[in-house]
């Protein structure tokens, strides 16, 4: 049995066939999470004989998901093997579908890239047409990497707006079949897919293995500013996704007066002051009211878009790129300071493409933190920047995927 029919398809089994594919995934996921491991403590973990587990191990190295690596050396008595995955035996594939690019990449069982693009051109439609797209980028991608289908676990689409992920549907984008998208798409890649939250799979990537790896902390809330304003929240080591699977629209909180119409519907959201659409809408309103810029001798105002801004501030030291970018900063420490006041997390990491802005955006918002906030929630959490950049979606959507075939992530 091939691993993509192992964790794909079960049903029809016999209970001692079911029982013995749970057992192998249980076999699998132990190798894959601990590096290395003997039987024995295999056989602590899944509470199975050494037989049967040794019947498990032996199946594994025959189809080369596993290897033995060596023996440990012991006071006395027979020495014990340790066997670990084959990286390469399988891969989870990431999509990381942006306003006006996408990124895609295959991670192995380490963790490690065989292929890796970002920012691969794409326009962004709520149509058939750019679902259409978005899948033949995904393909050719898997017929370039060269790597056989039927290596590839399944597929993590990550998308902006509201997302169902265990049922598979978005409410923003491609909701136009009564049929679950992420069915939709699997039927056009021939590869199991899962759909995700852009801030979700942000957060959990940059969580895994970016600014919140290796430390301890297990309350933590991710900041998405992307051209939308968004947060995730990872609750005692867990993934929290709420009743609906919606959590995480901060964003879309009418708290503000100012009568500027949001994109879900309403208006005053805060996505209309803290996102990149609001530094571009600022940008523009102070250049008509007469203020300058180095951006506008090289792009006329109406085609300025986010990156120029950021481009300006980080580049150019432009003066009001840096404005407008600091206004972003003081009201998302602001409105923050709700957040903490609320959730008391250990560590807040800032990602997104408005993180690229630095201590532009930082400063500001650790002012406003520092006045909004109380003292004795603000003394206990660390503020970091996210560290993945481009590729924090799609290694976070490959985290998901991943602990969601293993039963890690329900």
């Amino acid at each position: 049995m091939t691993l993509s029919k192992l964790f794909n398809s079960q049903e029809g089994m016999a209970l001692s066939a079911l029982k013995m594919a749970r057992l192998k995934k249980n076999v699998i996921q132990q190798l894959m999470l601990e590096g290395g491991t003997t039987i024995a403590d295999i056989c602590k973990e899944t509470e199975f004989s050494v037989p049967t587990v040794t019947k498990v191990i032996v199946e594994l190295i025959e189809e080369g998901i596993a290897f033995e690596k060596g023996k440990i050396d012991t006071a006395g008595g027979r020495r014990p093997s340790v066997y670990c995955i084959n990286p390469n035996s399988a891969f989870f594939l990431g999509v990381d579908v942006r306003r006006d690019c996408v990124s895609i990449g295959l991670q192995n069982f380490k963790n490690e890239f065989l292929e890796l693009k970002t920012r691969i051109d794409f326009v962004f439609k709520n149509t058939h047409e750019s679902l259409d797209s978005l899948c033949n980028l995904i393909n050719k991608f898997i017929d370039d990497s060269g790597l056989d289908k039927s290596k590839i676990l399944g597929a993590c689409v990550v998308l902006c707006g509201r997302i169902n992920s265990a049922k598979g549907y978005s409410d923003s984008y491609f909701s136009f079949e009564k049929e679950p998208l992420s069915n939709l798409i699997e039927h056009k890649i021939g590869i199991k897919t899962i759909i995700e939250n852009d801030s979700r799979a942000m957060g959990y990537g940059e969580y895994c293995c970016g600014a919140g790896a290796g430390s301890s902390e297990k309350d933590v809330i991710f900041i998405s500013l992307n051209w939308g304003f968004g947060i995730s929240m990872i609750c005692n080591g867990v993934l929290y996704y709420g009743m609906s699977g919606f959590s995480g629209e901060f964003g879309h909180s009418p708290v503000l007066d100012n009568q500027i119409l949001c994109q879900c519907g309403k208006k005053g959201c805060l996505e209309t002051e803290i996102s990149g659409q609001a530094l571009v809408r600022r940008f523009k309103e102070k250049l008509a009211d007469g203020s300058t810029s180095v951006v506008t001798s090289r792009k006329k105002p109406f085609d300025i878009n986010m990156y120029d801004i950021i481009d300006a501030a980080t580049k150019d030291e432009d003066l009001l790129a840096i404005e407008v970018i600091e206004e972003v900063g003081e009201k998302l420490g602001h409105y923050m300071s709700l957040l903490l006041n609320i959730f008391n997390p250990e560590l807040v990491i800032l990602g997104g493409e408005l993180s690229a802005c630095g201590s532009y955006l930082t400063l500001p918002l650790e002012t406003a933190l520092h006045k909004y906030s109380l003292n004795l929630v603000l003394q206990d959490m660390k503020l970091k920047t996210g560290e993945l950049g481009d590729t924090a979606g799609v290694v976070g959507g490959c985290y998901i995927l991943r602990d969601r075939l293993f039963g890690i992530i329900e």
